[in-house]
């Protein structure tokens, strides 16, 4: 089901991504300040990041933001914010978005593809782990820096 749902990378900022960006992105954290322009305009533009694009029917229904990085032990990458419309949730979308972050990654040379997910989002857990991610028993860490 997944190769139905068109995927691209966004290439330029549009008033309609900037928009499904602030329609999606509540969906997936209440907390987070809308984007403006120009930190769109960053993540479109910048080197290590791509923005994937989910389209149903012409409209903009997902998105996932890959981080393709070099560290001195190889090419690595980061799924990060992969958030699908509740309307559209369980008719692959997810699915189409990853397979094409990690085409991504293969294609730029990363040696692995990580992400994370709370363990409250069953749905997306089933997702990564049928697609071919596997859980790490790891701690994963945050250090909130505050502004002075």
């Amino acid at each position: 089901m997944a190769s139905s749902v068109p995927v691209d990378i966004a290439v330029q900022v549009s008033d309609e991504l900037l928009s499904a960006c602030h329609r999606l992105i509540p969906q997936l954290s209440s907390s987070a300040q809308p984007l403006t322009r120009q930190e769109l305009e960053e993540i479109v533009s910048g080197d290590a990041t791509v923005l994937f694009v989910a389209r149903v029917e012409g409209k903009i229904v997902g998105l996932l933001t890959l981080v393709i990085f070099r560290i001195p032990t190889a090419v690595r990458a980061w799924i990060e914010d992969v958030v699908v419309d509740s309307s559209a949730r369980g008719h692959g979308v997810g699915e189409a978005l990853n397979m094409a972050a990690i085409a991504e990654a293969k294609r730029r040379g990363a040696k692995t593809v990580d992400l994370t997910s709370r363990p409250s989002r069953e749905a997306a857990n089933r997702l990564y782990e049928r697609i071919g991610f596997v859980a790490r028993d790891t701690n994963v860490y945050r250090f909130w820096v505050k502004p002075e």
